[in-house]
């Protein structure tokens, strides 16, 4: 009787494992017909050479640069992987897309150079993934110092373009050789020459935009214009979420005529800060301003004697001669009865600002890296870099927690943050990274301070975006999500809308 009762039992489960077997291998071909139909479909509208549904292609549009997502990666773990991928070669082609998606109601994520450091290109829902990077005609207008260009151009091409007839975007970005035109305005990014230049919101004159459910949005170029709400304002920093940037008019400046390379050691952080403020806001913007604290000027001036354990601080002048060397004086005035450590400091820096190395390095030793930055008013600066350092070093495995100052205002400063640690026992890598994260966070909000300065909110920062923005002005960016994209189908998921 008891191995009638066996028998009956497996039975029973054997059954149970071979119908859920059957549901699951229905599902596939299901799937599998669905991903058929998504690509048979998307080539008869763009052509064959423009779509792919290859899992090489799927895999590696998966993520970007996010640092967390490299541990991920290495462990075998994609944490999500878009159905399809396409690389449209116009503005028609886009439109053809985003139709098709809002029809059938597929998520799209825009891709650019996939140097993005927040996961905000991830596709969590699957879907189609748009690669603009074929899309990248260039065309400037001399006499309006404008430049028209398609939003999948890398930004080194670019600049190098506009230097070759005589001209600068004077956006230079860390990420120059690996970033887009498209990314730098949906995450409202900065460049290392900022306090000259502004950000890539000072630069956008006009903006071309395709929305859902596939129409052209085109906001022309103008000097100034007071037609309402600035709508160009709609799209700079939205991170995919309202639509999809195809064409940018970007202000240019004439080449530089000069350029003066000065830089200085101070005892302190605060010291160096103060003599900057009263520069930035006497009027004067050198093109870059950087402000190393003692374990970054250690890092990068090691060879140095005159900048042991000292804050180092170089400046980039340049444009018209005449302002330049008037604007070097100012400088020089500020910095009087500090070590003047000449140019060499400020070429050295130029050299190897590129370099970003690190992540790719110390992941595979099992070590977490990563950089945050935020912006504070000049009341609670020095604060603000305390008291975030502070945060980070306080949590359980961080070896390494240092900032410098990079992106200068009359009213303000950004600080960039570094840190980077060993999980320790029995937490996992991502547990330790958003432990540190949340410190730094909350730590700047509680002091005022904004929590992204230029990277965007992407997954990781979005958390916090509603304690920045507050409950109506959350509420508020939600609203206009759904009046623009009401069938959720843009980056579903980024900034947390």
């Amino acid at each position: 009787m008891i191995r009638l009762v066996q028998i009956m039992y497996f039975l029973k489960n054997y059954y149970f494992i071979m119908l859920v077997m059957i549901i699951q291998i229905k599902e596939i071909f299901a799937e599998r017909k669905k991903y058929e139909q998504l690509y048979d479909d998307l080539v008869k509208l763009l052509g064959i050479r423009k779509v792919s549904n290859k899992l090489i292609d799927r895999i590696m549009y998966s993520r970007d640069y996010w640092p967390i997502a490299l541990h991920w990666f290495m462990r075998g773990v994609v944490p999500a992987i878009p159905d399809i991928v396409v690389w449209p070669e116009s503005t028609e082609d886009v439109v053809k897309v985003v139709k098709y998606a809002y029809e059938k109601e597929i998520p799209i994520v825009a891709y650019g150079g996939g140097s993005g450091v927040l996961g905000g290109a991830m596709p969590e829902k699957g879907g189609i993934v748009i690669d603009l990077k074929r899309m990248r005609r260039i065309k400037i207008y001399p006499r309006d110092l404008l430049v028209e260009v398609e939003s999948g151009t890398y930004g080194m091409i670019l600049e190098n373009y506009l230097n070759k007839h005589g001209f600068t975007l004077g956006h230079i970005p860390q990420s120059l050789y690996t970033s887009t035109v498209g990314g730098w305005v949906s995450t409202k990014a900065i460049g290392q020459f900022s306090t000259k230049y502004g950000g890539i919101e000072d630069m956008v004159a006009g903006i071309e935009v395709v929305v859902p459910p596939g129409e052209v949005v085109v906001l022309k170029p103008h000097p100034r214009t007071s037609t309402g709400p600035d709508l160009r304002h709609l799209f700079i920093g939205s991170e995919g979420i309202f639509g999809i940037i195809t064409r940018v008019f970007l202000r240019i400046w004439r080449y530089p005529e000069k350029r003066v390379f000065l830089s200085y050691a101070t005892d302190t952080i605060e010291e160096a800060l103060e003599r900057v403020r009263t520069i930035v806001q006497s009027g004067v913007k050198p093109a870059v301003v950087r402000i190393f604290d003692k374990i970054e000027t250690k890092k990068w001036f090691y060879w140095i004697k005159q900048a042991k354990n000292k804050v180092a601080t170089i400046f980039v002048i340049e444009g018209n001669s005449k302002i330049v060397d008037a604007e070097a004086e100012i400088v020089k005035e500020a910095f009087k009865g500090t070590i003047f450590l000449g140019e060499k400091p400020v070429k050295h820096w130029l050299k190897y600002r590129f370099v970003v190395k690190e992540v790719s390095e110390f992941a595979p030793l099992g070590f977490v890296f990563d950089t945050i930055e935020v912006a504070i008013n000049w009341s609670n600066a020095t604060k603000l870099y305390y008291e975030v350092i502070k945060a980070m070093r306080n949590v359980e495995g961080t070896l390494l927690a240092s900032a410098h100052a990079s992106h200068f205002y009359p009213q303000g400063v950004c600080f960039y943050f570094t840190f980077g640690g060993i999980p320790p026992k029995g937490m996992t890598k991502f547990g330790y990274y958003a432990k540190v994260w949340e410190a730094a966070m909350k730590t700047t909000l509680k002091l005022g301070g904004t929590i992204s300065h230029h990277h965007g909110i992407g997954r990781m920062r979005a958390p916090w975006l509603p304690l920045e923005l507050g409950k109506m002005g959350y509420e508020i960016l939600r609203k206009v999500k759904h009046a623009i994209d009401e069938k959720r189908i843009m980056n579903p998921g980024n900034l947390g809308v």
